[in-house]
Formats: structure tokens, C-alpha cells, sequence
């Protein structure tokens, strides 16, 4: 079975929309793309280079406009986004020029998807694809960037829906600049209990 990862670079309110530049993702009036810029460091760009390594992506089909528009121009800063598969859910696209590219058309594809065999699976951007991997249970980990800003509007991370999920953190680092870097692994069902005083 792959493993499905979902990296994303948030707000403290959540927001994941149009982190890497103002044209990004414009989509309902977002005013602030590019809200990562100033919170870069050593840290950080050890870490990037890290999650940059070579792997499949599934992403969902706005994500994938943005970043087959860009990416196949910048192969030196990320190869491994061109050389690996990239899995993109869509109703509406079937074919693209980016090489290494495969559309699935619903949820059940992405099911047999995860339990084929190959390369563990990272989703980025993508917020639409991402409440559907979390309605259904379907998100391994979680490697969160979480970034010292509150933005008051944006697309989400999580929505209501979500599958109650249980995770444990296996990895942190917080950089000089305040972004706490966390990857959370997928721990079993949620446990209540009355809180002791």
C-alpha cells in the first residue's frame, strides 16, 4: 500500500492559499499570495530540500494548472516534480503536454491508487482534493509548515467533515524565523475521556 503524505504551508487561521507569490491563487479576491516570503532561513531550506526529493503527487486539477504552467520551466530548483507521476483528479481534464502525467476521475481511483504498488504519494496545494482525503480517511501523514501569520481569509486546510483521525508527531523543527515544522503520522481513532483535575 502507498503511503499518501499531504505537505502543506499554513496559517495560524488555516489558510493555505497562494503561499509562493501574489499570482498564484487569486481565486475569490485572495489578497495576500506570497505570505511565506519573509520566513525563509537555513532551516527551512534544508527541510524543502528534503521533501523535494524525487516522488509521485497526486494533486488536485487547480493545483495542477498552476503548477504545469510553472514547473516544467524551473526543472533546477524541483526535477523531482517533473520526473515523477503525477496523478491529478479532474472531471474536465483528460491530457496534458507535462510529461508523467495520469488523470483519475474519482474517488475510487484514488482508492486503488493507494493500495498499488509504487513510490508513497505527496499531495501539495490542492485544498479541494485534501477535505476529500480526509472525509474518507484516506491521509497518512500530515508534514505541516505553520507559519507565524494570521491572514483572516483563503482557502483552508480543514473543513468540517473531516474523519475523526488520531495522529502522533514523529518530527519538528521550529526555524529561526517562527515557522513550526511538523509531521504528524496517522495514530489509530480519536480517545475521550474525562479530563482529570
Amino acid at each position: 500500500m502507498r503511503k499518501i503524505t499531504v505537505l502543506s504551508m499554513i496559517t495560524l487561521d488555516g489558510v493555505i492559499q497562494g503561499p509562493g507569490g501574489p499570482g498564484e491563487d487569486t481565486s475569490g479576491g485572495f489578497r495576500y499570495g506570497g505570505w511565506t516570503a519573509p520566513y525563509g532561513d537555513e532551516v527551512f531550506g534544508r527541510i524543502m530540500q528534503e521533501e523535494l526529493k524525487p516522488a509521485d503527487y497526486l494533486l488536485g486539477r487547480k493545483t495542477f494548472d498552476i503548477f504545469a504552467s510553472y514547473w516544467p520551466h524551473h526543472a533546477d530548483f524541483w526535477p523531482g516534480i517533473n520526473e515523477g507521476t503525477k496523478y491529478v483528479l479532474s472531471q474536465t481534464l483528460e491530457t496534458s503536454d507535462w510529461k508523467n502525467t495520469e488523470f483519475l476521475k474519482n474517488l475510487a481511483a484514488i482508492r486503488e491508487l493507494k493500495q498499488s504498488e509504487g513510490s508513497d504519494i505527496q499531495v501539495w496545494g490542492s485544498s479541494e482534493l485534501i477535505h476529500l482525503l480526509l472525509r474518507h480517511d484516506l491521509v497518512d501523514e500530515l508534514r505541516l509548515k505553520i507559519y507565524p501569520v494570521i491572514l483572516g481569509e483563503g482557502k483552508k486546510l480543514f473543513e468540517n467533515g473531516a474523519a475523526p483521525a488520531a495522529f502522533t508527531l514523529i518530527e519538528s523543527h521550529v526555524t529561526t524565523k517562527g515557522v513550526i515544522i511538523a509531521c504528524y503520522k496517522r495514530a489509530g481513532e480519536i480517545v475521550t475521556a474525562d479530563v482529570e483535575i
